[in-house]
């Protein structure tokens, strides 16, 4: 697991009750729980009302995927590839039927299998593309919920103010008791506007971009495949494939453009 998320959400909460001690506040002052309850339920409710109880579903599915989903590996497809290609042109394509069960990945073993079994290739491209494109479109529900909750949670966190707000002047004739309920009134906005810069969004963007890298992966396996089915040169594999990642940073590789 890629504990950026984690860190992250840390260092932000960290940051922000670390200035409230500075300023001589508590942190303990913001949680409280009818502003928790209304900015985190009433944010939860309007996503839902906007969506199916299957896109809920899939919203907190992916949630967790995007927190304990390992890193995909994109530069290691490209090493069981050439190997697969290098028997495919000593031995032929028929010869990977024995080394099926030593593929790891399920995503490969299926293209793999299908090529030993002499599927077309434009079949062959068309159904382990729709696989890359299905989970693309999952992804999207699920990121869709939590950048849709990041939007909502500030407007929800108004509404808390203004509720806070309409007690305020409802108790006006209590001067002693405006001091905590405009302090408490305003708790609202400040968890809606943090849950969804801290929270909300950042969530949204991280189950993107996982699923981004994933579907990066099954694309190169892809061209792989239909390369080895098509006889093509181990080291042409290896070009074919490698061409089709630039360095990021040490360790990272994203699409070519």
């Amino acid at each position: 697991m890629d504990p950026a998320t984690i860190i992250g959400l840390v260092v932000a909460m960290g940051a922000i009750f670390a200035s409230m001690i500075l300023e001589g506040g508590s942190p303990m002052a913001i949680f409280l729980l009818p502003p928790l309850i209304l900015v985190f339920f009433g944010t939860l409710g309007a996503v839902m009302s906007g969506t199916t109880l299957p896109g809920t579903v899939s919203g907190f599915k992916y949630l967790i995927f995007a927190f304990t989903a390992k890193k995909s590996d994109i530069p290691g497809v490209v090493e069981p590839l050439v190997k697969m290609a290098e028997k495919a042109r000593r031995e032929g394509l028929l010869a990977l039927e024995s080394e099926m069960d030593t593929i790891e990945d399920p995503f490969m073993r299926r293209g793999l299998q299908m090529a030993v079994d002499g599927t077309d290739p434009d079949d062959l491209y068309e159904i382990l593309t729709a696989e890359v494109k299905a989970k693309k479109a999952g992804a999207a529900v699920g990121s869709g919920f939590w950048t849709d909750a990041g939007g909502y949670s500030p407007t929800v966190g108004i509404i808390g103010t203004v509720i806070g707000l309409i007690h305020v002047l409802e108790n006006l004739s209590e001067p002693e008791k405006l001091g905590h309920l405009i302090a408490g009134a305003f708790v609202a906005t400040l968890w809606g506007v943090l849950s969804a810069n801290v929270m909300f969004l950042p969530w949204g963007k991280r189950i993107k971009y996982m699923i981004g890298q994933e579907c990066i992966r099954m694309e190169l396996i892809i061209d792989g495949v239909l390369a080895i089915q098509a006889g093509a040169n181990p080291r042409v594999v290896a070009t074919k494939l490698k061409a089709k990642m630039t360095p990021a940073s040490p360790g990272e590789v994203k699409e070519a453009a």
